[in-house]
């Protein structure tokens, strides 16, 4: 109890609180611009997060996620494109009422909605975290062995287009993940003579520069107008038009359990990711609609279900990491960086480790979901006129952003160099449609699949047999062929939707 206690104090920490205010504005001024997003904040502030205490440091991301989640909001509503991919569901009714004077309406139930979602799914995060950390910390090397390649099946399966391209690309990441010392013998692999390389690629040089610069690149190419959005939320003069009633929030309660709910789920389970889970949501509603017909045209409850559930993903997202070790997320992987970076080895140890470090996040999530409201609320004229900022001017700075703060970090041009290399090649994969994502995810948990099965097979005297011949390794084994048939080859074997 001494423990939660002080963990708790941490997080009402004056400086904790500052810095999570600074990541919630940034994390909403980066979501409401198309092209950027909280990913792109969250990469060029890991590196920084270096000279911040551990509490501080994962709090103030995980403030830009919870802002990022609104922020994207901003823009599908005012100008019908969505700031980030997970605010494309916003748009069928959240332009539609921005269209018919109510975009200070529709903004509003947004707000409230990702509150919601935040909420619920923080209570869920602190709720299931500790038993699930019990449980993986008695699986021994044979069984966390098969919860990584059940990871495996479910990213490669669920995330991108082709299953296929998505085994490359974690195999990719495994063997990129495998650079610099042997961890058990010492000896150098693949290094080529350079002493760089000799403790592995820079896994937040690596991943900055795949997720963040990468993006920029994209950004840069292409071609778009400014566009105004401070217009849109003039609208109607009439007081109904310009906010959401305790009626009417009150009317989408159930959409906004079930939508959270789902949020939380898709957020738990590694792979499904936040992007598809909006969708699911307002699918979800639509159904159980009296009135499905009128989905679309400018309801309430469409802009209810896709922010719920795409806000309920954040504090889920921390499940899977805190409690395996795994990363469900590109967000989630980064933040593996800013762990790394503290000394922090995210998984079931953390409890036992770290525990004033994790009640003092879980404090922090609800602090973040409070100050986001506040924030949501007094902010959105400033974030709409965010919007209006050229892309011409804002992505060069951000790029040169992202370069600096690795370079501060790192005191190191190879870092740099790491960054400009990994932009290119994630560059490339993109436009090649590889799933980015699975090579970050790759990376990471290569290394503790080797450690692992490493493991396994000196208890077992080089038998790898032994990893069908336990129960729980096998049962995973079997779940994870059966992901992968189902959500794999069934899929790709599917005609496409018209």
């Amino acid at each position: 109890m001494d423990v939660v206690l002080a963990g708790l104090l941490d997080a009402f920490n004056p400086t904790t609180i500052a810095f999570i205010v600074i990541g919630v504005a940034i994390g909403n001024l980066f979501g409401a611009i198309p092209g950027l997003n909280s990913l792109i904040a969250i990469a060029i502030a890991v590196p920084i997060t270096y000279y911040l205490s551990p509490l501080a440091a994962i709090a103030m991301l995980m403030g830009m996620d919870k802002g990022g989640k609104f922020g994207g909001s901003v823009s599908a509503i005012l100008i019908n494109t969505p700031g980030s991919p997970e605010a494309a569901a916003t748009v069928f009714d959240g332009y539609p009422l921005a269209r018919q004077g109510k975009a200070l309406k529709a903004l509003k139930m947004a707000l409230y909605a990702s509150v919601f979602g935040e909420t619920l799914s923080g209570i869920i995060l602190v709720a299931v975290a500790a038993p699930l950390a019990a449980v993986a910390i008695m699986l021994g090397p044979p069984e966390l062995t098969a919860v990584i390649v059940l990871a495996f099946a479910l990213i490669s399966s669920l995330v991108g287009e082709s299953p296929f391209k998505g085994l490359i690309m974690i195999g990719l990441g495994v063997f990129v993940g495998t650079i610099g010392n042997d961890p058990v013998t010492a000896e150098p692999r693949l290094t080529f003579g350079w002493s760089a390389l000799t403790d592995g690629i820079p896994f937040v040089a690596m991943a900055v520069g795949l997720l963040a610069l990468s993006e920029i690149i994209i950004q840069l190419e292409t071609r778009g107008e400014t566009a105004s959005a401070l217009a849109g939320l003039r609208g109607s003069t009439r007081r109904e038009d310009r906010r959401v009633s305790w009626r009417e929030f009150w009317a989408c309660r159930r959409t906004l359990l079930r939508s959270s709910l789902i949020g939380a789920a898709c957020g738990a389970a590694p792979g499904i990711g936040a992007s598809v889970t909006p969708f699911i949501a307002y699918g979800a509603a639509k159904r159980a609609s009296d009135q499905p017909e009128t989905f679309g045209t400018g309801r309430l409850e469409g802009v209810a279900a896709a922010e719920s559930a795409d806000s309920a993903v954040a504090g889920a997202n921390l499940v899977p990491l805190i409690t395996l070790g795994i990363p469900g997320s590109a967000t989630a992987a980064l933040m593996v960086g800013a762990f790394i970076i503290h000394g922090v080895v995210p998984g079931p140890l953390m409890f036992q480790q770290h525990a004033q470090l994790i009640y003092g996040l879980f404090g922090a999530v609800f602090i973040g979901t409070a100050i986001n409201f506040v924030i949501g609320q007094f902010g959105m004229r400033l974030f709409a006129a965010a919007v209006s900022v050229p892309r011409s001017v804002l992505f060069p700075i951000v790029a040169l952003l992202i370069l600096a703060g690795t370079y501060l970090a790192a005191r190191s041009l190879f870092a740099v160099g790491v960054v400009i290399a990994f932009g290119i090649f994630g560059y490339v994969i993109r436009k090649l449609d590889f799933p980015y994502v699975n090579f970050v995810i790759g990376f990471i948990l290569g290394k503790e699949l080797e450690t692992n099965l490493r493991a396994t097979l000196i208890l077992s005297d080089n038998n790898p047999l032994i990893l069908i011949e336990r129960p729980i390794a096998s049962a995973l084994l079997v779940v994870a062929g059966l992901i992968f048939w189902r959500f794999g080859f069934a899929r790709r074997r599917r005609p496409a939707a018209t």
